[in-house]
């Protein structure tokens, strides 16, 4: 659910903003949300896209609220111990809820939450059913045609694809010690059948609707002011200069790379786990 803001301050003229009730409150009466389990947090420091020399190497990033890291358990590796969902928590560095488990021997941990999970339910990693939301299990034990989301790469190494929110895969077949999944892409590839994956698709997925409303709230998330290129002069960037308004023919980088529409795929890259590219736009 999404909640449009009146027009009472330039801020929220067109401000939009998630109600995120699925999160778990402090209480019945109350919109607070549960604190983060302090065993679970990392500090983060910011690096405001500079490298070890301080050179900026991403631009665009700086400043933002403060921020902890919360520490996702991606391998799911507790095999055949149940755990109960205590709450569905926000996380600032991921686009998805997380939610966090009380396995039965005590330990706590925060999973990636999949949509239609809720606290209170009952979650474990094993190899036999049920093949309820949030369980996670290897490929070769999940049935055909299987929703799945926090796939692995390879085994034992933790979950790598379709982590954003509102992601999904499905699972398609099995042969040859391999599965094949349809990715959110469009594209069908094979990944080692002994790969773990979560049933389900990753929650908050009406998350692209959100519209900030005012640049100073993409402050607070990090994100600095991004300028045109055909805004700028010819030192600053290939589009930039000329007699009044016009568009970059040749789509460049700061840099001169071509861009929109060039591919990027690193050679040295195996295709033979690819069984069909992803859609072309």
């Amino acid at each position: 659910m999404f909640k449009k803001y009146r027009p009472i301050t330039p801020g929220t003229r067109q401000l939009v903003l998630p109600t995120n009730e699925q999160l778990t409150r402090v209480g019945e009466n109350t919109r607070a949300t549960v604190k983060p389990t302090k065993s679970l947090l990392l500090p983060k420091r910011r690096t405001n896209g500079r490298n070890n020399n301080g050179h900026i190497t991403c631009r665009h990033k700086g400043g933002g609220h403060k921020q902890h890291y919360r520490i996702i358990d991606f391998k799911r590796d507790k095999e055949n111990i149940p755990a109960r969902v205590a709450s569905i928590e926000y996380d600032p560095n991921r686009t998805a809820y997380i939610a966090l488990l009380n396995y039965a021997d005590g330990e706590k941990r925060y999973i990636l939450a999949p949509q239609g999970l809720k606290a209170g339910d009952v979650v474990q990693t094993s190899d036999e059913p049920p093949f309820h939301v949030g369980c996670c299990m290897k490929l070769k034990f999940m049935p055909l045609g299987s929703v799945v989301n926090n796939i692995e790469l390879y085994p034992g190494r933790g979950g790598k694809l379709v982590r954003s929110a509102g992601l999904s895969a499905q699972l398609m077949a099995r042969s040859g010690g391999y599965a094949t999944i349809r990715m959110p892409s469009g594209e069908v590839r094979m990944v080692n059948e002994n790969c773990r994956a979560t049933f389900g698709a990753v929650s908050n997925p009406e998350r692209n609707l959100r519209i900030e409303g005012k640049a100073g709230r993409m402050r607070w998330k990090g994100i600095r002011p991004t300028v045109r290129g055909t805004a700028m002069n010819p030192v600053d960037h290939p589009h930039g200069g000329g007699e009044g308004k016009h568009k970059g023919n040749t789509p460049q980088t700061p840099w001169g790379l071509y861009t929109k529409g060039l591919v990027t795929r690193s050679n040295k890259k195996s295709n033979k786990l690819i069984v069909k590219r992803r859609r072309k736009k």
